[in-house]
């Protein structure tokens, strides 16, 4: 059985259609760029809804709440992991120097038995679906086109 995770991605209107992405923290992530960006998510639990997860990991990753009435249901993506991720966005702004990612405990160097604590996010960026789509990781840009066709269609 393949993983699920759900998660938001947050969008705002300026010059153009601009969308919130988030960089992993941690030694493995630190100076990847290209396909590494992804949208706050995390792993749905079981029993839990998928809009559940999405909310909680935004709060968690990003340290804001969101209303879970304003999703958008943008669908499903596949990573190239196998990963499937449930996709919801919900327009909003924020001020990324806000952020206040949770923090998680990782074994490094693996297989060291010394466990390090690392934000899960070392940073969020607003961005264009164009550097979106290089930035996020496999799937994940399918879901900014998907966005970018529901705003288009909205307007």
């Amino acid at each position: 059985m393949s993983r699920e995770s759900a998660g938001i991605l947050l969008f705002r209107r300026t010059n153009g259609l601009e969308v919130l992405i988030a960089h992993p923290g941690g030694p493995f992530w630190a100076g990847k760029d290209e396909g590494a960006w992804s949208i706050p998510k995390g792993e749905v639990e079981p029993e839990e809804e998928p809009t559940a997860t999405a909310v909680r990991e935004f709060r968690e990753e990003i340290g804001r709440d969101v209303d879970p009435s304003r999703l958008i249901e943008l669908g499903t993506v596949r990573q190239r992991s196998g990963k499937v991720v449930h996709g919801f966005a919900v327009e909003g702004d924020l001020d990324p120097a806000l952020v206040s990612s949770n923090l998680v405990r990782l074994e490094w160097p693996r297989g060291s038995g010394r466990e390090l604590v690392f934000p899960e996010i070392d940073r969020v960026a607003w961005v264009s679906p164009e550097v979106a789509s290089r930035l996020l990781v496999s799937g994940q840009p399918a879901l900014v086109v998907r966005l970018q066709d529901y705003v288009d269609h909205i307007e």
